[in-house]
């Protein structure tokens, strides 16, 4: 036995084996641009696993992309050889990286990686995970019609084995710079696209997209009318030195023969994405170690929202008109729906009169669509405040007290109304240079806005319904929509009849020279014929909301 011990104790111990390498870690902190590709490929695979309508919702928004994306490539493919082609497709360069621009700002969550603040914990280097999202980033619809579109211009414009060459490096090179513009865009905005603000940002991206398409509609026009693509070489002279648009600017003068201008815009593209990929690395590594501060600011700011009841708010009345205005103007500028509503309404309005007369076929009366949509704000007041409703019908102990609720949401509408169609009616005027049919156009704005404060009052006590707060674009719940167009188209055409006198008169005096020059009555009468249809409305409406506060809560609590 002591033998045994004594020659096990003298033989040699066994090398221990190497421990397996742990592949996944150990290679994602060597390179982890594998391992974001995977993690994006699995976002867009996981995310199609939930909900039928949002894997509905992203096929097809797939299939239109790609659909679309063809055909702007056959388009652009067809303008091969046309004089024109650099001016197009450089200009288009130049909207597309704006676009990408901007796309983080309105669009915060399409992209779950967007958000490098997720990111914060990880044990990882600025540079190593700078190419790992700039990777992962090319993956989805949006890279994929860029690319498209970088193809398309490059054959638009390709000429000769120089414009080839030109196009071969161009088409990554706007691809890159368009993916580097939006991420750079994301980092330098992470604490706002994560904020209530930010959130905002992509309620109003409805509101952009009317807005481009106004401007789209009247450039087309105004290019008509110029003579085509020769009235914007100026702008593509300016814009093909202007990165990534630069790109598709090379392959223009390669195709030319003007080689040293295309090294230059070459040399000028390169240095535009270098120095954005830096300062995308100095934003990230900025936000990677710098802590949080938001609920510093937060707490810095409960004294000023304690005290919110001086400054401005000191000048509204006592009592409960007072705190009516207050309630509703905040709701204005706090609620995201409510703000959307708002400032659709004000842009649009806007929108409308002043750029009809920019195209020669304006006139002063189309500030009454203006005055049509901010009246549309008066309808289901009650529908605004949701549930909260219950709140505010505690207060309401009968007529009286529903006369001074509904008047003073009414004198919140007017109080911002009134002075942007008198705003806009002077610029709309101006532009038009017929100050004579100011007082006119002025008086009737106003006679329609009073007569929408009326029928708003009445619709809001007799056809109230409920506002869901979820979804950016469901502004009423499942079955109420009947009740809602109801209230609205209903509305909108009684307006159209208490104000009818005042159209009547507007008629007359535009078609009969003789009493032409009494034009400028309708502004006062317009004045006055509001004031009181908005009144008695008010008037006629506040019996019907003190008789039916249990009705209304539950039409408005439905959301």
């Amino acid at each position: 036995m002591s033998t045994t011990a004594s020659a096990s104790a003298s033989a040699p111990l066994p090398k221990p084996e190497p421990a397996p390498a742990a592949a996944g870690p150990a290679s994602a902190a060597l390179d982890p641009t594998a391992v974001f590709v995977r993690l994006k490929l699995s976002l867009i695979r996981n995310g199609l696993k939930g909900s039928s309508k949002r894997k509905a919702a992203y096929l097809s928004s797939l299939a239109f992309s790609l659909v679309v994306a063809c055909f702007v490539m056959l388009g652009l493919a067809m303008l091969h050889g046309h004089a024109r082609a650099g001016t197009a497709v450089v200009l288009l360069a130049a909207i597309l990286a704006l676009g990408w621009t901007v796309m983080p700002l309105f669009f915060p969550t399409g992209d779950e990686t967007l958000d490098p603040s997720r990111l914060v914990m990880l044990p990882l280097r600025p540079r190593p995970l700078v190419r790992a999202l700039l990777a992962s980033s090319l993956i989805g619809i949006g890279p994929l019609f860029t690319l498209c579109v970088a193809v398309g211009s490059v054959v638009a414009v390709a000429r000769g084995s120089a414009g080839i060459v030109a196009g071969v490096v161009a088409v990554p090179l706007l691809v890159l710079g368009c993916v580097a513009l939006a991420r750079t865009v994301a980092t330098a905005n992470s604490g706002l696209l994560s904020s209530r603000k930010g959130r905002d940002l992509a309620v109003f991206s409805g509101l952009v997209v009317a807005v481009g398409a106004q401007v789209a509609s009247f450039g087309s026009q105004r290019l008509t009318e110029a003579g085509g693509l020769a009235a914007l070489e100026p702008a593509a002279e300016v814009v093909q030195w202007l990165p990534p648009a630069t790109a598709i600017g090379m392959v223009d003068s390669a195709s030319r023969g003007a080689y040293g201008t295309a090294v230059a815009q070459l040399a000028l593209t390169v240095l535009a994405v270098a120095l954005l990929m830096w300062l995308w690395e100095r934003s990230l590594t900025r936000l990677m170690v710098t802590p949080d501060g938001s609920t510093i600011a937060a707490a810095g700011s409960k004294e000023k929202r304690e005290s919110a009841g001086g400054g401005i708010w000191s000048w509204l009345p006592a009592g409960r008109t007072g705190a009516t205005l207050q309630r509703t103007l905040r709701y204005a500028v706090r609620d995201p729906k409510t703000k959307m509503s708002w400032v659709s309404a004000l842009a649009v309005g806007l929108i409308i009169p002043v750029f009809n007369a920019l195209q020669g076929t304006g006139s002063v009366y189309l500030v009454c669509f203006g005055a049509s949509m901010l009246g549309v704000q008066m309808y289901n007041q009650f529908g605004q405040d949701t549930s909260a409703f219950w709140m505010v019908a505690q207060t309401i102990g009968g007529t009286r007290d529903a006369f001074l609720e509904l008047r003073a949401r009414a004198y919140a509408l007017a109080l911002v109304t009134v002075p942007y169609t008198v705003v806009v009616t002077a610029v709309t005027t101006a532009m038009l240079n017929d100050w004579r049919a100011f007082p006119a156009g002025l008086g009737m704005a106003l006679a329609l806005l009073g007569s929408m404060l009326c029928t708003g009052a009445l619709a809001s006590a007799y056809y109230p319904y409920s506002i869901p707060s979820d979804g950016a674009f469901k502004n009423v719940a499942p079955g109420q929509g009947g009740l809602a167009w109801t209230g609205i188209l209903g509305g909108l055409l009684t307006s159209a009849v208490i104000c009818s006198p005042v159209i009547a008169l507007a008629i007359w005096f535009k078609l009969d020279d003789g009493v032409r020059s009494l034009s400028w009555t309708l502004l006062p009468l317009g004045v006055v014929w509001g004031a009181v249809a908005a009144w008695a409305g008010v008037r006629l409406a506040a019996p019907v909301v003190a008789r039916k506060l249990p009705e209304i809560l539950a039409a408005v609590s439905k959301g």
